[in-house]
């Protein structure tokens, strides 16, 4: 899309006219230059490098409270959902709100919503996303803001909660790219956000069954939405950008950016 269309609605495009790069959990997952995932430290290292956006994982603690973690257990298999808040930072959980108070202005935040299996039982505006929206919309006012999901309920209640905000489907590894843009192209969201592996070959869709990626990014462009490919290798990053995709969310943020070639000056 890259600047060139808008949604069948009139809304203004997520990314910019060249192609966004977004921090994978801060500068990657992991541990990059020595800086764990996930930490504040991460986050900000990613931002002095010159990403556009951050990927952030976001959970709901037992007591309300939104932590950044990617799994939905510690490393010692104590969930967040049954810890407060408190307990999490403890265990040295990065408090989103923390997060967000540190980040410069302007800086975009993709909130990548992990949804509990306790959310099921749930009222709407006390699940994660529910209890998420507030902020969301809070942080729309000073920076650019995206709300993805594997969850197509949470992004039904970002909606509901948020309706100003931009919304992205993910799908998950290897997931059949067909299924993705036409799942995307009738769902209220604006970007779809398949992992690198449903974009080549692999053991669910063979070469036959896959169509030319060129084809598959201008048909997303096509039905409305902006293409997001999230963790790709630096090998194929180049073939990505040639498609037209309009954002990366890559792993390894200095090596990412060392290799990608400068965005075009604007005209």
């Amino acid at each position: 899309m890259n600047g060139n269309n808008v949604f069948p609605n009139g809304s203004e495009p997520v990314f910019g006219p060249s192609p966004a790069i977004l921090g994978h959990r801060g500068c990657g997952r992991g541990s990059v230059d020595g800086l764990l995932e996930n930490t504040l430290e991460s986050f900000l290292a990613a931002v002095q490098h010159g990403v556009d956006w951050l990927e952030v994982d976001v959970r709901r603690t037992s007591d309300d409270l939104l932590v950044v973690a990617h799994n939905p257990a510690d490393d010692d298999g104590v969930f967040y959902a049954d810890i407060t808040g408190h307990e999490a930072a403890d265990r040295g959980s990065l408090r989103l709100e923390e997060l967000l108070e540190a980040l410069p202005p302007g800086v975009g935040v993709d909130f990548d919503v992990k949804t509990s299996m306790e959310d099921a039982t749930r009222d709407r505006d006390r699940t994660t996303m529910g209890r998420l929206a507030p902020l969301v919309v809070r942080e729309s006012r000073r920076r650019p803001v995206l709300v993805t999901s594997f969850d197509p309920g949470a992004l039904d209640i970002a909606r509901e909660l948020a309706p100003g905000v931009a919304r992205g489907l993910l799908t998950w590894l290897r997931f059949p790219i067909g299924q993705a843009v036409a799942a995307a192209g009738h769902l209220d969201v604006q970007v779809l956000a398949p992992h690198w592996g449903s974009l080549r070959p692999n053991q669910n869709e063979p070469e036959a069954l896959q169509r030319p990626l060129e084809y598959i990014v201008d048909l997303v462009h096509r039905s409305g939405r902006e293409f997001l490919a999230w963790c790709p290798p630096l090998e194929f990053t180049p073939e990505l950008l040639a498609a037209g995709v309009d954002a990366l969310c890559v792993n390894d943020v200095p090596e990412a950016l060392a290799s990608l070639p400068p965005s075009p000056a604007p005209t």
